[in-house]
């Protein structure tokens, strides 16, 4: 959620710098609302103070009919004092569900643009794979190798529900586990298993609530919400609590499965795993000083380009423009793989610095060491990594001539030391 108070400052300024992520956005009904509670809620801490005065009067009056005359009065001006109440509480619900749609405002580091393609190139690692051979897709593979079954997932679900099948659910199993391995192990993250269940104070504290609910999955019966990220409940972790700036940072990582309302229409090349309602991801999520929050930024988008390249895997970083980052995120780097059969690159990674956006939300606060007063934090989130597309990525990437899979050296010890997927007729 964004800081009234900043807002208050200088609208136009805040306005121009929302308008960098969202041109369409307009403050005018925000500060006509805020002007008017401002109003109001003066009006009534006058009529609260004229009580209080007068009723010190009523304690030391001694004449009974003045003493009437007077706890009359009060009655009226009580009455008048609710009144005023319910008119803030009412200008209140309306200026908040305003303020609750806004967006972070984008740090000035973020290249300001209204087209996607204008992203930053920052880093790019190996080269795009050559091939010597007509190149399948992963849905071909897939098919070939027996480790999906599209159509029966369909059939179970609807479409763009994957079945993983036999060495298709191993491998889907070996990258899971060597992404949580990797992360707890040896970058500083402690492992979590969390709820794929979520209350809608928990969607909101994520910034996914009120703004997007058409795009999450509900329960019918209930006031729950399908994850469409790990990062929705490890950002309610220390929701209304304090941290001791001694504990901080506080790195997390989970594995979920995520589930989202895929909007729009997809094309023949975004068939089989490449946009799906279902995936597997490993999130990695930060609890941070403000002061260091950039640093820890780059940190993390350090460490999932380290995962990608252990895989051996073809990608590229990119920093992402003003419009193309999500509500909560101040910047936003993503990890995109090649997808040789797709000749296109494929998000697999997402970083971004959500600064105190989700905190205030959420009332996460850390108190200075030597220091009562509290302030909030900032968190970070990150794919570490998204499974789906990665998949992708490694069988077009390791496809050999054959139809065989060569399966990447770092995953090989989580397939019991298997080097190679061979299709079902070679076995």
């Amino acid at each position: 959620m964004i800081d009234i108070k900043k807002l208050r400052e200088n609208p136009k300024d805040f306005e121009a710098r929302l308008r960098k992520k969202d041109p369409s956005i307009s403050l005018d009904a925000i500060v006509a609302l805020d002007e008017q509670l401002r109003v109001k809620a003066a009006e009534a801490d006058a009529l609260k103070n004229k009580r209080n005065v007068v009723s010190k009067e009523i304690g030391i009056l001694k004449d009974a009919n003045e003493r009437s005359i007077k706890i009359a009065e009060m009655k009226s001006v009580s009455d008048e004092i609710q009144a005023y109440d319910d008119q803030i509480r009412a200008i209140e619900k309306d200026l908040y569900e305003l303020v609750y749609q806004l967006p972070n405002p984008p740090h000035e580091s973020v290249p300001v643009s209204e087209d996607e393609n204008d992203k930053v190139i920052v880093r790019t690692h190996k080269e795009k794979p050559v091939f010597d051979f007509e190149l399948k897709n992963h849905v071909e593979l897939g098919v070939s190798l027996g480790m999906f079954d599209f159509e029966r997932g369909a059939k179970i679900s609807q479409s763009m529900f994957p079945l993983y099948i036999n060495e298709g659910a191993r491998l889907e199993w070996a990258l899971i586990n060597f992404l949580m391995n990797t992360l707890s192990r040896e970058k500083g993250f402690t492992l979590v298993i969390p709820p794929y269940l979520v209350n809608p104070t928990t969607a909101f504290t994520s910034g996914n609530l009120p703004k997007f609910e058409n795009q999450l999955y509900k329960c019918k019966e209930d006031e729950l919400y399908l994850i469409p990220t790990a990062e929705v409940p490890l950002g309610s972790i220390y929701r209304d609590e304090i941290i001791e700036e001694e504990d901080l940072p506080i790195y997390y990582c989970a594995y979920s499965a995520c589930f989202r309302r895929e909007a729009g229409a997809h094309g023949r090349e975004e068939r089989g795993l490449i946009r799906v309602h279902q995936f597997n991801k490993v999130e990695m999520f930060k609890y941070v000083k403000p002061e260091t929050s950039f640093d820890e930024l780059e940190h993390l988008v350090a460490t999932a380009e380290d995962l990608v390249t252990r895989l051996g895997l073809h990608f590229r970083t990119a920093l992402l423009v003003t419009t193309d980052i999500a509500q909560q995120s101040a910047k936003t780097y993503d990890i995109e793989c090649w997808l040789p059969a797709q000749g296109s690159y494929y998000e697999v990674s997402s970083c971004s610095n959500c600064v105190d956006f989700q905190a205030r939300r959420g009332q996460i606060r850390y108190r200075p060491t030597g220091t009562k007063k509290t302030q909030l934090l900032h968190t970070l989130n990150g794919s570490g990594l998204a499974t789906s597309r990665l998949m992708v990525s490694i069988l077009e990437t390791y496809q050999q001539p054959d139809g065989s899979v060569v399966i990447p050296e770092a995953l090989r010890e989580y397939m019991g030391g298997q080097e190679r997927i061979v299709p079902k007729n070679k076995k």
